[in-house]
């Protein structure tokens, strides 16, 4: 061992602190396959248990009696009818219908220990500690009432106790799936130009988020177009957005222009999509080669799926 190589006690208190993890498991023995379980097994165990003493005494608000997978179709129809084809949004639909995870403390444990990824594992667990009001990990943790991850939501049950007359987390973390997921995974046909379900510019992701999360509320309270347009007033009015990767007066215009047209997801699909990259020098020579005689853009590559954080408490409506 070096001076600077860290004990497994060391890095066991860092992750918890942290959620940071050495992805060579330097400090446990073995090849790289077995310090890599023994690495998981370790820091998912202490993660679990360090849950368990900070939420001891505390539990989840209880979850209404109320069929999830129903209630889950309710708020993401209109998103799914409105920014997909006819043939495409009965198997969007089933997919998202099941995607949302409630955090439990009878589910808790084996989500932290499952997880794919040590990193959203901590996320997840500082997700379930505020949601009982506990102590978070670290300094740094954040203050999460939902996150999204390839095609599973998690939420807080405090979606149930919110009152915030434009949020709705099942929404805002659906929204989230439609660029972690890609289209064949779906069974929808795919080309190099769309790989994912969604092709969603990545600084625009939250923005994108919001924009609907918000937008269904519109939808979703007002029974008429003047109505939708007097909401959309309103949230412009009172928008208040912590996530510092938001412009909230973006998304005050984009929800205010998407409840004045026929059909507002697409207005906001087309302000938050990806705008394809001009081709470069190489490029053009390379493809004005004799290629069936059409100048081709070559691939651009997809960006990968990242996490997502939400700060704050909301409302379903």
């Amino acid at each position: 061992m070096t001076d600077t190589q860290r004990t497994i006690a060391e890095e066991l208190e860092r992750y918890l602190r942290t959620g940071d993890t050495d992805p060579h498991h330097a400090a446990w023995p073995g090849g790289f396959l077995e310090s890599a379980q023994r690495a998981h097994d370790d820091l998912r165990s202490a993660l679990a248990r360090e849950v368990k003493r900070l939420a001891a005494g505390r539990t989840p608000r209880p979850l209404p009696e109320t069929d999830t997978i129903a209630l889950t179709r309710r708020k993401v129809e209109p998103m799914v009818r409105g920014l997909f084809s006819r043939v495409e949004q009965d198997a969007v639909l089933a997919m998202l219908e099941k995607s949302v995870v409630f955090l439990t403390s009878d589910n808790i444990e084996r989500l932290l220990r499952e997880h794919a990824y040590d990193s959203s594992a901590w996320d997840l667990a500082n997700l379930y500690l505020a949601s009982v009001g506990a102590e978070l990990l670290g300094e740094d943790a954040p203050l999460l009432v939902g996150l999204s991850e390839a095609t599973t939501c998690y939420v807080s049950p405090e979606y149930f106790a919110g009152n915030e007359p434009f949020a709705d987390f099942i929404v805002h973390e659906a929204a989230h799936t439609f660029h972690n997921c890609k289209r064949r995974t779906m069974g929808l046909p795919e080309t190099r130009w769309r790989e994912w379900l969604l092709d969603i510019e990545f600084r625009k992701r939250e923005t994108f988020a919001y924009s609907c999360e918000a937008y269904s509320r519109v939808l979703e309270r007002a029974s008429t177009a003047s109505e939708r347009r007097e909401l959309a007033a309103d949230f412009t009015a009172t928008v208040r957005i912590s996530d510092e990767r938001v412009d909230a007066g973006e998304v005050a215009e984009i929800v205010r222009d998407a409840a004045a047209a026929r059909n507002g997801w697409k207005v906001i699909l087309a302000r938050c999509a990806s705008i394809r990259r001009p081709l470069s020098p190489l490029t053009v020579e390379r493809d004005e080669q004799p290629q069936g005689g059409r100048l081709s853009q070559a691939p651009r590559p997809s960006p990968s799926p990242a996490r997502q954080r939400r700060s704050g408490t909301g409302a379903p409506g």
